[in-house]
């Protein structure tokens, strides 16, 4: 008598019985796709969430690594370049100036009120796409690094967070250059900033284990995403405001990037968040991160292998 173990995935239908589905059912089940979910079955465990919290946070422990990682890159993308990484700053004040007197004409905006508004926009937008699109790369760049020298895996996305808050420290010139252009005074509601790039951090932390976890395995994904982060780029208020979508307001509720951009822009511009964006900024972070974290328990140790 044939025995079979609780792990076979055969199917066994009647001879000269066997559907087409079955056919294609059975032929699905050696793809990778539900090898990866029959793994979420056994690797989510207590022991290995100890471990994904504890590369957490070892990983962040480790300041002055991917503190200097991070350094080590802007340097190299920018070696041997008189400015530097200025030069996106430069760039970035350019198209802020070009589109901003563009669509202030189309619009029928003060230029005096707008041109501000674009270039927090525009400041805080290259932030949040900056840690969407590098960290969907994070192990993919670091491939060398992961297969040669043992670490915690965090320290790679640690490091696209220092790297893209270098780059937002040198493009937040040109909103303070516009800022005193314009007579632009944030008050007091300014220092809403810290917890609103505290926020956006966070969040950049389980979008770049997430989103490059899954980029190391199908490297489609990067290409993908940095799709949908043009597309939102045009759904989201940079450069129209959120008032001109009358009847339409669900385009914005809706949209996960309007309430993490608004949390940083708004206490540029001098007004603070609204308890209602705070509230979405929070639900995004818990959901984001319980995903992360079952994604992150299960197929940390793969990554190495993927890359």
């Amino acid at each position: 008598m044939r025995h079979y173990s609780r792990y076979d995935t055969r199917i066994i239908f009647p001879a000269g019985h066997l559907p087409l589905f079955a056919i294609v059912l059975t032929s699905l089940k050696n793809q990778t796709g539900f090898w990866l979910i029959a793994q979420l079955k056994t690797g989510l465990t207590i022991h290995n969430l100890r471990k994904a919290l504890a590369d957490l946070i070892d990983g962040f422990l480790r300041i002055e690594l991917w503190s200097t990682m991070g350094m080590q890159e802007i340097h190299d993308r920018y070696r041997r370049s008189m400015l530097g990484p200025f030069w996106l700053t430069i760039s970035l004040g350019v198209m802020v100036l070009a589109l901003g007197l563009l669509y202030a004409g189309i619009l029928r905006q003060e230029v005096g009120d707008y041109l501000p508004y674009v270039a927090a926009g525009f400041t805080v937008w290259g932030l949040i796409s900056g840690l969407i699109l590098d960290g969907t790369r994070s192990f993919i760049a670091s491939e060398s690094l992961i297969r040669q020298l043992p670490g915690p895996l965090s320290l790679h996305v640690y490091r696209v967070l220092w790297t893209n808050l270098i780059i937002f420290a040198h493009n937040i010139w040109v909103y303070i250059i516009t800022a005193l252009i314009f007579s632009i005074n944030p008050g007091w509601n300014v220092f809403y900033i810290i917890p609103g790039l505290l926020a956006v951090l966070i969040n950049g932390l389980w979008i770049g284990v997430l989103f490059g976890l899954i980029g190391a395995r199908f490297r489609d994904v990067p290409q993908i995403i940095a799709s949908v982060v043009q597309l939102a780029f045009f759904l989201t208020p940079i450069i129209w405001r959120p008032e001109m979508l009358t009847g339409r307001e669900f385009i914005m509720t809706g949209n996960p990037f309007y309430h993490l951009v608004e949390i940083v822009r708004s206490p540029l511009l001098g007004q603070a968040p609204t308890p209602e964006q705070w509230l979405s900024v929070l639900s995004i972070t818990i959901v984001g991160w319980f995903i992360t974290l079952v994604f992150y328990t299960v197929y940390r140790w793969r990554i190495a292998y993927w890359v």
